[in-house]
């Protein structure tokens, strides 16, 4: 691979996210609406680049984490209840962020927790905002390396199950449009584009 050909694509990337004063938004006023154990919602007073103001509603979170962990060409995902959307979900093995908690330690925690397995280093893979329009929820999302499975133990009024799913299986389901978590997505397209079965710490698919 031609590092330096790679650095000056991200530099190029770069120069798209620096500060542009033509777009910016300056925030005047704060207005708390809504304060929760989860996320709390704001109307904001802003002042755009042409001096004309607008409000802004946004969302506050404290972000979360989730693993990747892939064994024999399986993914380990959860099926889960989502009330929000009235229906099962399959996702990764994820929950959301302590106050001060860094990401890879929320990621092995809700690993264990929700599955039972161990990993014995977690590697950054991404990290997505999903809804930036109107909240800054960022989720990290963490590949597992050294797999090894213990007892899950979930929270209480937790209810999940774990489901290994064929990787082929998975990335079809995603275009089917059967898994639409976000995070999940990008586990997914990563373990399919990186991953292969070489992991020496990995277990077997019960």
């Amino acid at each position: 691979m031609d590092t330096h050909h790679s650095e000056d694509d991200l530099d190029r990337i770069r120069t798209y996210l620096a500060p542009d004063d033509r777009l910016r938004e300056e925030v005047m006023a704060t207005h708390i609406q809504w304060e929760g154990r989860i996320f709390s919602a704001q109307t904001l007073d802003v002042r755009l680049s042409d001096g004309s103001r607008a409000t802004r509603e946004t969302v506050s979170h404290h972000g979360g984490a989730g693993v990747c962990a892939v064994r024999e060409g399986h993914i380990c995902l959860v099926r889960q209840w989502r009330v929000a959307l009235e229906g099962m979900t399959l996702e990764i093995p994820a929950g959301k962020l302590d106050a001060g908690e860094e990401p890879e330690a929320c990621a092995a925690r809700e690993l264990e927790e929700e599955t039972g397995l161990v990993a014995e280093r977690l590697v950054p893979v991404a990290t997505a905002v999903g809804s930036p329009g109107f909240s800054n929820e960022a989720t990290h999302v963490f590949h597992a390396l050294g797999l090894s499975q213990g007892v899950a133990h979930p929270d209480a009024g937790e209810r999940v199950d774990v489901a290994w799913v064929p990787l082929t299986d998975a990335e079809r389901a995603i275009s089917a449009g059967l898994i639409i978590d976000s995070k999940t997505i990008i586990a997914i397209l990563y373990a399919v584009r990186h991953l292969d079965d070489t992991d020496p710490g990995a277990c077997h698919v019960p």
